[in-house]
């Protein structure tokens, strides 16, 4: 790095945010300009600071970090915003990177691995965890592998196989003894799910999948 970066740390614990600031101090290419606990403080204190780099915790007692994060990369889109939270689980991770983070990673790594994440991010790259990074090459492979109508509720796949046999909505309500304004939600899940327009291009799905029986619409 050629040079010192400014960073702010936002953490409403106050031993945790103090230990971050010891081992960020020891780096010469660092300067801590700003740290706070509150959460409404946030924005207030990017502006008045204008840090290269945000490290947030998401878990904060009182108030929505995400929220807050949302907000500053709207207001500072060239400020890098890392990510640390006590949730391992990915909807965390991916809410968070969806809404702009540099990079994610929990409180249950090690000290090192926060200094490697903030070399990442400045260097103009994603940072997430291997073991999360693992987690989301699963899923990735997962949905691979898995039928998009497999994930369909059983009342879904139903009304899917009877529209595809023909049937209208009111003979599918009449059918399975459910009412019409049932029978359109059902249909209009479908459609959603499948990324499907028209009652056409159901038939077609199905088809293409062997999900027609002969007789299912009788």
């Amino acid at each position: 790095m050629n040079s010192t970066k400014k960073i702010a740390i936002a953490d409403d614990h106050d031993i945790i945010r103090y230990a971050i600031k010891v081992m960020l101090e020891k780096n010469p290419n660092y300067s801590i300009v700003a740290e706070t606990n509150d959460v409404s403080m946030i924005i207030g204190v990017c502006r008045t600071n204008t840090p290269d780099l945000l490290l947030l915790d998401i878990n904060f007692q009182h108030g929505d970090s995400l929220n807050v994060l949302k907000q500053l990369k709207k207001e500072f889109r060239d400020m890098k915003i890392l990510v640390y939270s006590a949730h391992e689980e990915m909807k965390y991770a991916i809410r968070s990177l969806k809404l702009g983070a540099s990079g994610y990673l929990t409180k249950q790594q090690t000290i090192q691995s926060l200094a490697e994440a903030i070399d990442c991010v400045f260097l103009g790259k994603k940072y997430i965890s291997p073991a999360l990074a693992q987690e989301l090459a699963n899923r990735v492979q997962d949905d691979f592998e898995i039928a998009e109508h497999e994930k369909l509720s059983e009342r879904e796949l139903q009304t899917l196989q009877l529209i595809a046999s023909g049937l209208s909505v009111g003979d599918i309500a009449l059918k399975l003894n459910l009412s019409v304004k049932t029978i359109s939600m059902y249909r209009a899940r479908v459609l959603n799910k499948l990324e499907l327009r028209h009652n056409a291009d159901l038939m077609r799905y199905a088809m293409e999948h062997n999900l027609v029986e002969l007789g299912v619409g009788l």
